[in-house]
């Protein structure tokens, strides 16, 4: 069975060779948001033969597809690799873990409302935004 980005590669007519494949289930399997050693890591664990420069291309070459999404999050530890998700078409953002790293995922239809009446009043129509959230877990 195909996955989800291997799906998508070949819809879009990009060859597809044994090692994207492998990158392409690695990304589609991602509940998280890897950065590319990530997926390297979990990349050799199903094929070895795998470098760490054929991921790097890979994900540049699905995120120009428009296949992966980047996103560079902030972290203390000062470690502000991109990380990287399946383009979604529905909307989400982002709060973040400054000390863990953790991401996670949201939606809010009262901060969706309150951007576009932001946006309107001052005279604009909103047609995209990206927000990201950054925290520490309450102890």
């Amino acid at each position: 069975m195909l996955s989800e980005i291997e799906q998508m590669c070949i819809e879009k007519g990009m060859r597809m060779t044994d090692q994207r494949r492998v990158i392409a289930k690695v990304l589609s399997k991602a509940n998280d948001h890897p950065d590319v050693e990530e997926v390297y890591r979990r990349a050799i664990d199903i094929d070895s033969r795998i470098s760490i420069a054929t991921v790097y291309r890979t994900v540049r070459l699905f995120e120009e597809a428009g296949i992966l999404e980047r996103h560079d999050f902030r972290v203390e530890s000062g470690e502000n690799r991109a990380r990287f998700e399946l383009v979604s078409e529905m909307h989400h953002d982002h709060l973040i873990d400054v000390e863990g790293g953790e991401v996670i995922e949201f939606h809010d239809r009262e901060i969706e409302e309150l951007q576009k009446k932001i946006a309107k009043k001052h005279g604009y129509r909103l047609v995209d935004h990206r927000m990201e959230l950054y925290g520490v877990k309450i102890r």
